[in-house]
């Protein structure tokens, strides 16, 4: 088994997690990025992070630090 918590998880699955437990509004607050804060939705904020390392690395580092309050 893996210890990693991004193991087995999309990139799809992370965003939308967050965006439940944060909202847009907060997630472009803890993560300025166009995607989060002007016209968001799960499916745009994909298309940019796929192609974003540095984007997809803060998203996946906020998803691990937000794991215990989930």
């Amino acid at each position: 088994m893996s210890n990693d918590p991004l193991h087995g998880k999309t990139l799809k699955a992370i965003v939308e997690q967050l965006v439940d437990f944060y909202g847009f509004d907060t997630l472009g607050e803890l993560i300025n990025i166009k995607c989060f804060t002007e016209n968001p939705s799960v499916k745009s904020s994909l298309t940019f992070l796929r192609k974003t390392d540095w984007a997809r690395k803060k998203v996946e580092e906020l998803y691990i630090k937000t794991l215990s309050k989930m």
